[in-house]
């Protein structure tokens, strides 16, 4: 029995240590070959098209540095000049040969962070931007925090395996869009190659991200690759107004992570697509002039709505808040109402319904028409009120004899009735 039990707990416990299955893939979604964790994200509306392990924490390897490089982004001018730090590389590191003391501006350090991906100048952002490492690091990690990257922990400004330097596939993807908002790191990762300057000394560089000088659609982000957390990569690609994130963690090769990196961007670029799901300038409805008569004037869109949708995503528009009727003085593009845009279930938008051309007053010549267009109709009205009462009174006077002789025919009737014997 006891030998029962114990075989029991044994099973229990390797169903509690197993690791949880990943999610089903979409429908026609590319099959993983390799990746530990996976996203999919379009960047505009945050929508995850595809997740595999995405909250799983993993090391990062070199896209540690795209932390580095946000923080050096907010807090340094792209023209600012470094010395390079004092940073003792173990020979497996990459390195562009920045000697100690040796001066480059911001601008080509974070080109060197992020194309070659090379530590000391990693190291040298770090130390310039806020005078100490560890300082730089606590920099690191309260950013990751104010930006909500809840899985993710920075003990390194480079990426070397530690047990304390973390993320996860979806905080990736997170970081990686709020760094495409600076026009400079975009230019940046889409760079084939790039020339470094430092005093008389120029340095050409490659990006490590093959896909970007290999796939015109493909624009960036950033590659990784340690013993301990395998080859990875951050990737994004644009087409017809389109952009996509994706983000492989744990790759065995170089070669697996493009192909699993390059099958979702494709896959990503075909489930989307940029649309005008609102024109400026589209009628919407029409109101009432007040004191005119019957005489209207359109409504329109007061902005454009643009957004990335998924394939087949169906839209629809709504107007609220629209008076029957309005009065001037009033100039085009005065708002009466509230367009609600929706793509599926979601709101997309709120925009304002705006006047299609300006309104005037009525003129006091205009109200008084209306006001005796409106006595006309009752005084018409109270006609055929007086009008109509003699036939209602004949009526009712008809109907009180037809009942009167009713009843007598009843009352006769019942006298034959009595004397009958």
């Amino acid at each position: 029995m006891k030998a029962r039990f114990a075989l029991l707990g044994a099973l229990l416990a390797l169903l509690l240590v197993a690791p949880v299955a990943p999610a089903q893939m979409p429908p026609g979604a590319p099959e993983l070959k390799g990746a530990k964790a996976a996203i999919l994200m379009e960047p505009t509306t945050g929508d995850v098209l595809l997740a595999h392990n995405a909250d799983q924490r993993r090391q990062i390897a070199s896209t540690t540095k795209l932390m580095t490089v946000l923080v050096a982004l907010e807090r340094n001018d792209l023209d600012d000049v470094f010395s390079a730090a004092d940073y003792d590389a173990s020979p497996a590191e990459t390195q562009i040969g920045l000697r100690s003391g040796e001066r480059m501006s911001v601008r080509d350090l974070l080109r060197a962070a992020l194309l070659p991906s090379a530590n000391e100048a990693a190291a040298t952002l770090a130390g310039g931007t806020m005078g100490a490492t560890e300082a730089f690091v606590a920099e690191r990690n309260r950013r990751a925090t104010a930006l909500g990257l809840s899985g993710t922990h920075f003990a390194n400004p480079i990426g070397l395996d530690d047990p304390e330097n973390y993320s996860t596939a979806r905080d990736l993807a997170r970081l990686a869009v709020r760094l495409r908002r600076h026009d400079f790191f975009r230019r940046t990762v889409d760079l084939p190659v790039a020339t470094l300057r430092s005093g008389s000394i120029d340095r050409t560089v490659q990006n490590r991200n093959l896909l970007v000088r290999r796939v015109d659609a493909v624009n960036g982000v950033k590659t990784g690759s340690t013993r301990r957390a395998g080859s990875i990569l951050v990737g994004s690609a644009s087409r017809d107004g389109v952009t996509v994130i994706s983000v492989v963690l744990g790759e065995p090769s170089e070669r697996a992570r493009d192909a699993d990196s390059l099958a979702l961007l494709r896959y990503g670029l075909d489930s989307y697509n940029a649309r005008t799901v609102l024109p400026e300038g589209r009628v919407l409805g029409r109101v009432g002039l007040q004191y005119r008569g019957d005489e209207k004037i359109d409504v329109i869109a007061g902005d454009t709505v643009k957004r990335v949708l998924r394939s087949g995503t169906r839209t629809r528009t709504t107007v609220i808040g629209l008076p029957t009727e309005v009065d001037g003085p009033l100039p085009r593009g005065t708002r009466v109402g509230t367009a609600i845009v929706r793509g599926g279930e979601k709101v997309l938008a709120r925009v304002p319904v705006v006047t299609a051309r300006p309104v005037a007053e009525a003129s006091l010549g205009t109200r008084l028409d209306d006001m005796l267009r409106r006595s006309q109709t009752i005084v018409a009205l109270v006609l055929l009120l007086v009008c109509s009462l003699p036939l209602l009174l004949l009526r009712r006077r008809a109907l009180n004899r037809r009942r009167a002789l009713d009843a007598e025919h009843r009352r006769a009737r019942r006298r034959e009735e009595s004397t009958v014997p």
